[in-house]
C-alpha cells in the first residue's frame, strides 16, 4: 500500500471544478466568498471568518499566528487556501499584503511603560474601540443603513433579537427605539419561551436581529422562525459568511476590534444609534406617530 497524503495536501484544481476563477485580488476573494459558491466544512469556515474579520493581521502575521487566532491548526489554513485554486496559504497571504499597503495604520497598543495595568487595559480598549469606529467610517454603511431603516419604518412592530455578546445591543436599541416613540419588542428568551414569540409574527412586523461570530447562538434559529412567517429580517453581523445573511432582506457589516481577549461593541453601538434615527426621521416623514 503507499504512503497515505497527508491532511493538508490537495491536488490543483482547476477553475471549472472550483466553479469560479482562482482570486487574484483581496476584493476577488471577498467576493467569492460571499458568493455561497463555496461551502466550507466547520474547520474551514472558521478559518474564512477570520480571514474576513482581520485582513490587516492576516497580512502581517506568521502562519502560526493566523492558525491561533482562528482556533485552528496551521494545516486547516493550507488546505483553505487549496480549497481556492491557490498552491498554498503563503500564495493567499499575498493578496492580503497587497491589499494592506498603504492603508492607515493600526491604532497603537498601549506601551508596557504606562503606569498601571489598569491605565493599560484602560488604553487598550480605547484604541481597540477606535480601531472598530474608524473601519466602520472607512466602509461606508449608509447606503445599507437606509435600506434597513426603511424596511424597519414601515414595520407595525420590531422584534429585536439578539443573545450572549450581541444581547446588549438588542438591549439598548430596544431602549433607544422606544424613547423615539417606535413600538418595539426585545426577545429575551426568558422562560425559553422566544422561539414561541416569534412563531406569533406576521407579515406587518419587522425583527432586527444582531449576531457576531462564532455564531453559536439561537439567534439564527429565531429569525428563520420569524423569516417563515412573512416578517421582514434586518441585521448587524460581523461578515458575509454569517447565517444571518442569507435569511435576511438587508444587512450591514460590523466588524469589532478587540484587546487583551475583549472585543468591542463601540461600532455596533453606533450603527444601531444611527439605524435607530433613522427609522424615527422615516416616520416623522410620513407624519407617523405610534
Amino acid at each position: 500500500m503507499g504512503t497515505p497524503e497527508p491532511e493538508d495536501a490537495a491536488p490543483e484544481r482547476s477553475r471549472a471544478d472550483l466553479g469560479h476563477a482562482r482570486p487574484r485580488t483581496y476584493e476577488e476573494l471577498r467576493a467569492v466568498l460571499a458568493s455561497g459558491t463555496v461551502h466550507f466544512p466547520k474547520r474551514l469556515r472558521q478559518v474564512a471568518i477570520f480571514l474576513w474579520q482581520h485582513p490587516r493581521e492576516v497580512a502581517l502575521s506568521t502562519v502560526g499566528q493566523i492558525a491561533d487566532g482562528a482556533g485552528v491548526p496551521p494545516s486547516a489554513l493550507v488546505r483553505f487556501a487549496q480549497s481556492l485554486g491557490f498552491s498554498g496559504f503563503s500564495e493567499l497571504q499575498a493578496l492580503f499584503k497587497d491589499h494592506v499597503k498603504g492603508m492607515r495604520a493600526e491604532a497603537p497598543r498601549p506601551a508596557h511603560g504606562e503606569a498601571g495595568r489598569e491605565a493599560r487595559v484602560v488604553s487598550g480598549l480605547v484604541a481597540a474601540a477606535r480601531h472598530s469606529l474608524d473601519r466602520l467610517e472607512e466602509g461606508g454603511p449608509a447606503s445599507a443603513l437606509g435600506d434597513m431603516a426603511a424596511r424597519l419604518a414601515e414595520a407595525d412592530l420590531v422584534h429585536l433579537v439578539g443573545s450572549k455578546r450581541a444581547f446588549p445591543v438588542a438591549a439598548y436599541l430596544s431602549l433607544t427605539f422606544s424613547q423615539v416613540g417606535v413600538r418595539n419588542v426585545l426577545v429575551d428568551n426568558v422562560g425559553s419561551g422566544a422561539l414561541d414569540h416569534v412563531g406569533c409574527l406576521g407579515g406587518r412586523d419587522a425583527v432586527l436581529a444582531v449576531s457576531f461570530s462564532p455564531y453559536n447562538s439561537i439567534t439564527p434559529d429565531l429569525v428563520a422562525v420569524a423569516r417563515e412567517r412573512g416578517a421582514a429580517v434586518v441585521a448587524i453581523t460581523d461578515s458575509a459568511l454569517s447565517p444571518l445573511v442569507p435569511l435576511s432582506d438587508a444587512w450591514i457589516e460590523v466588524v469589532e476590534s478587540d484587546f487583551a481577549g475583549v472585543r468591542s461593541l463601540a461600532a455596533s453601538l453606533v450603527v444601531g444609534m444611527a439605524l435607530v434615527q433613522g427609522v424615527a426621521a422615516r416616520r416623522r416623514d410620513v407624519g407617523r406617530h405610534d
